[in-house]
């Protein structure tokens, strides 16, 4: 593989530095760096960051290929200046046992845009009643370390104790999707002003906010780790800083959409912002943004969840729940975080690389920008601003709430170690 010379970019939003990749590898960094025998990208005025690693991303293969395949989605991550994201296990069949677990990883491999790691169900047929096969799943060639049963809640207390105290033996994680089913049953939106005045069925904070509130608690009795899926209210928040104030093994994502959008979209009725969980309010808005700047909120997950058209555009209580967001993520969080002063860019590397790998032991990601570390990286052009359209999207999917809207940055260069994998904006 030959060299590259990534000239003059501000490495983390700090002062501008050449970057030498060699092969697979970072070579050197510094100023002045020789060009010979390297092929030069100019990136004066660009931010480098290590790639973005996603935790939360449905691929939808196997079963649901018109929506998604791991090629398309693999190719809107690299579009988005991702080089690894977690594939969640709501497929058909359900990712529930090592075989399925094991074909989503070589799909990955084979294609190439970006590593994927499966995301292992933590009940058979994500129905909630028996452990799927945690351990084999682990063993397995995909070496899953990550459980969810994400678009369902492990709602049974025995059944999630009993996930934790299997996954601490090797060190795993239980992605919960928090949402108590009781509560939420024939929900369309988030309960408060704007679902009265709709006359949509309200989607509590408690829903969410009782599920966490108990998962902690089993995490700290138990002595293992559990990471809270897109985290959306201001409740889930005080919750998940006074578990952290006890010193209990929580991590928590937010997605973009419930850093920017609220509840009073909904009143336009276009499916594209029916999500779960819900839009909320913008107090909610607000302490989201807060706690992601202070750490509380570990991370930014996209929740991409790509459908076909006919599934999005239609009536609103049929409409499937979900956004695309690969290939929008960092302009958003661009836009609710550091353009608000509430990040600099080296806390977007932080909050979208370094700690999604850490806490999905993703090897070679998230590492620094330094002489030695594997060639995982995408250069920003944090000056553009323009109109999202999703015609150009490299996802199978359209089903994205910011279209027409203007947003700023963007990714030009993606590498997965030293390979280009988005050139100028455009897919190799």
């Amino acid at each position: 593989m030959s060299k590259i010379l990534i000239r003059g970019a501000k490495v983390l939003g700090g002062e501008p530095q050449d970057v030498l990749i060699d092969g697979e590898t970072i070579a050197e960094v510094g100023q002045g760096l020789s060009a010979e025998g390297a092929e030069v990208v100019e990136a004066a005025g660009k931010v480098l960051l290590p790639g973005l690693v996603d935790l939360h991303t449905h691929l939808r293969e196997p079963g649901r290929e018109d929506s998604e395949t791991v090629l398309t989605g693999t190719r809107a991550a690299a579009s988005g200046g991702y080089t690894a994201v977690f594939a969640m296990a709501n497929t058909f069949p359900v990712a529930d046992t090592a075989g399925v677990v094991e074909q989503v990883y070589r799909l990955g491999k084979e294609h190439g845009y970006c590593d994927v790691q499966p995301i292992g169900a933590v009940t058979v047929g994500l129905e909630g009643r028996k452990l799927a096969e945690l351990g084999a799943m682990h063993e397995s060639a995909a070496g899953v370390t990550v459980f969810s049963d994400d678009g369902k809640c492990v709602d049974d207390a025995v059944i999630m104790r009993r996930a934790l105290e299997y996954v601490k033996a090797f060190g795993g994680v239980v992605a919960q999707h928090a949402q108590e089913p009781r509560l939420t049953e024939g929900a369309q939106m988030n309960e408060g002003v704007v679902s009265a005045e709709l006359g949509l069925g309200g989607w509590p904070a408690v829903a969410e906010e009782s599920i966490i509130a108990r998962d902690v608690l089993l995490a700290e009795h138990v002595g293992s780790r559990v990471h809270i899926c897109h985290l959306s209210t201001a409740g889930s928040v005080e919750i998940v800083r006074w578990a952290k104030s006890r010193g209990i093994d929580v991590t928590a994502e937010v997605t973009p959409h419930h850093l920017l959008l609220t509840d009073e979209l909904v009143r336009t009725y276009n499916p594209v912002y029916k999500v779960n969980p819900p839009l909320r309010t913008e107090r909610d808005v607000h302490a989201l943004r807060e706690a992601l700047a202070d750490g509380t909120i570990d991370i930014v997950a996209t929740d991409h969840a790509p459908h076909p058209h006919e599934d999005k555009d239609c009536e609103w209580a049929a409409a499937a729940m979900g956004m695309v967001g690969l290939e929008t993520a960092l302009s958003v969080v661009q836009e609710t975080m550091v353009d608000t002063g509430l990040l600099d860019w080296a806390g977007v590397a932080d909050r979208m690389s370094v700690r999604p790998a850490q806490i999905g032991q993703a090897t070679g990601h998230g590492r620094p920008v330094s002489a030695g570390e594997p060639a995982n990286l995408a250069l920003v052009d944090t000056a553009y601003r323009g109109q999202v359209d999703p015609a150009g999207f490299a996802s199978r999917s359209r089903n994205t709430p910011y279209e027409g809207r203007e947003l700023p940055g963007r990714v030009t260069h993606t590498w997965l170690r030293g390979k280009a994998t988005l050139v100028d904006g455009k897919l190799t």
